[in-house]
């Protein structure tokens, strides 16, 4: 008969309370940002913070075999959330590149034309990451307006100006928060599950919370307004549907993936009016209409046009995480590097062809009832991310959120789920370049991952019953 130390060492994952995990978690985030404070100044202060960021990845992790309710776990991630509120900038050092954008647009010059280097202060400029001093805004008119407005009301304060850009990132988030169980219940598909693969994913915390990137804003806007058009079409209720179409078209115009919304819920219409390739096309060029619109309505506050033109900016650095550029690394270490860029350059360009060919073959799907609408978008997305020139880990929450609210239980679910919390992990919580502390940071993983190795054999020996 098994001893009660095999029986506990045996109990399923399912037995540990939510509630033990929870404060886990809220442990991991407050390790985290002592931790991002403290890494210049103390030694292993780096350790203890990338440990932290394991602890919130285990404790998410854990909460997948759990069942806790929605309201539960908008409170988890409240708590979780509540100290990267005070964190420095983590993960990256993009909120100083919007400092410093915001600067060149607050004195009258276009950012999407004007690079820091010239239009911005030296101080502000000797903050921003060595690859974008010299490179033009790649953000829609609505975000410069953003940058434009908060330097002016903080006087070109960094120290203001972050606080504000992650309230900006803040109120994104609220609208995923909204967004994201309501797209479920459309794809029938679990609100809970949505809202842990989706909301309280670590990606969210680290990089909408903690990096301020602005892709919160552009994905609470994105969702937000998918939700919206899509519950007025079954009563055609076109100024609601309206009010969605301008949501999403607002948050084109932070960054432009978003576009990519319109074609569904204009594919959406097309499907209620009758179906047919001609209501297809009379809905896609409505939608166009529509961006069109709410483009030169946000360009008319001085940014003007020269975000299209921008729009090439990140990939100006050969990102390493995207599988388009790897058989240019693979051709430039045999060949070298003027072989290995000519490589990229055409691997690039058939990712392009192939993300186009793939969002017809999706949206004729989506036309003819083959899938749901909230799939469509996840399906895109996904095509957009691994296809695109350039991959960020944050880009991931792209694809993500919608694929969260429409995978049923199965093995997409967790592979997604192994996806986030692998590249929760893959970038060190530094905000921008860590050249040259190569060595600590392989420390620092190492005593991290003794840290968490530790914290889950301890998890596993607490059997209690579940929330």
């Amino acid at each position: 008969m098994p001893s009660t130390l095999a029986r506990r060492w045996s109990a399923p994952v399912t037995t540990r309370t939510p509630e033990l995990l929870r404060w886990t978690g809220l442990g991991g985030a407050v390790l985290l940002t002592a931790g991002a404070w403290a890494t210049r100044a103390v030694p292993f202060a780096l350790a203890a913070a990338i440990a932290g960021a394991g602890l919130v990845v285990l404790a998410w992790g854990l909460l997948g075999r759990s069942s806790p309710d929605v309201v539960w776990l908008r409170r988890t991630l409240a708590w979780w959330c509540a100290p990267l509120l005070v964190a420095p900038p983590l993960f990256s050092g993009d909120v100083f590149s919007y400092l410093a954008q915001g600067e060149v647009a607050a004195r009258g010059l276009d950012p999407n034309v004007v690079s820091p280097a010239v239009g911005a202060s030296a101080e502000a400029v000797s903050r921003v990451g060595v690859y974008w001093r010299e490179t033009p805004s790649p953000y829609g008119p609505l975000f410069s307006t953003v940058e434009r407005t908060i330097t002016q009301v903080t006087g070109g304060d960094p120290v203001v100006g972050i606080v504000l850009y992650r309230l900006v990132a803040v109120l994104g988030l609220l609208l995923v928060v909204w967004a994201v169980p309501r797209l479920a219940t459309i794809a029938g598909t679990s609100a809970r599950n949505a809202m842990w693969l989706g909301v309280l994913n670590p990606l969210v915390l680290w990089h909408l919370v903690g990096g301020m990137h602005n892709d919160a804003l552009m994905l609470g806007l994105m969702l937000s307004g998918t939700v919206v058009a899509l519950h007025a079409l079954p009563e055609l209720r076109w100024w609601q549907f309206t009010a969605g179409v301008v949501l999403i078209g607002l948050g084109a115009q932070v960054k432009l993936p978003a576009l990519v919304a319109l074609a569904v819920v204009g594919t959406a219409l097309a499907r209620r009016l009758g179906g047919g390739w001609i209501r297809f096309a009379a809905a896609g060029l409505s939608m166009v209409a529509a961006a069109a619109v709410v483009s030169v309505v946000t360009s008319a506050g001085g940014s003007g046009f020269g975000w299209v033109q921008a729009l090439g900016t990140p990939s100006k650095v050969n990102s390493w995480m995207a599988p388009t550029n790897w058989p240019g690394y693979l051709a430039g270490a045999v060949s070298g590097p003027e072989s290995g860029q000519a490589m990229i350059s055409s691997a690039r360009i058939a990712g392009l062809v192939l993300i186009l060919c793939g969002i017809v073959v999706v949206l004729r799907r989506q036309l003819r009832g083959g899938i749901s609408e909230v799939t469509a978008l996840g399906m895109m997305m996904s095509l957009i991310v691994v296809l695109g020139p350039v991959i960020q880990p944050w880009y991931l929450l792209w694809a993500v959120l919608p694929l969260a609210a429409c995978l049923p239980e199965g093995p997409w679910r967790t592979r997604v789920a192994a996806l986030a919390g692998v590249f929760a992990l893959l970038v060190p919580p530094l905000a921008g370049n860590f050249a040259g502390r190569v060595p600590e940071l392989v420390l620092a993983y190492a005593l991290g991952v003794a840290l968490v190795g530790c914290s889950y054999l301890v998890l596993r020996r607490v059997p209690v019953a579940q929330n």
